[in-house]
């Protein structure tokens, strides 16, 4: 049964995160990183800062979704740093075309 609710609190706070950090993943997606994400916020922020409502994440509760949610979101943004630092450079992927346009499209900004 916590297997259950483990999935379908991953899920909601997965869901909300990826429209946060508007994200484009599959569900399954979703569920990985609302798991792993109230996982890594129960460790930040429970048991490495102390604060003692973190403890609760990743649980059936408001406060419970609420750091999964945040700590969903780190996770996301820890999983795009990562992946643009190992693709940005690589000619012919589409996400080197990708962070080019965006450079290019910011130089134009700027001038």
């Amino acid at each position: 049964m916590s297997w259950l609710i483990a999935i379908i609190v991953g899920a909601i706070t997965g869901i909300i995160a990826s429209a946060l950090m508007k994200a484009r993943q599959n569900y399954l997606m979703d569920i990985i990183f609302g798991i792993v994400g109230a996982l890594l916020a129960r460790w930040i922020f429970g048991a490495v800062l102390g604060i003692s409502s973190a403890t609760l994440a990743g649980t059936l509760s408001f406060w419970g979704i609420v750091w999964g949610v945040i700590g969903a979101v780190i996770l996301i943004a820890i999983v795009r740093a990562v992946m643009a630092s190992f693709y940005a450079d690589r000619p012919g992927t589409a996400y080197h075309e990708e962070v080019r346009k965006r450079r290019d499209r910011d130089d134009e900004n700027y001038k």
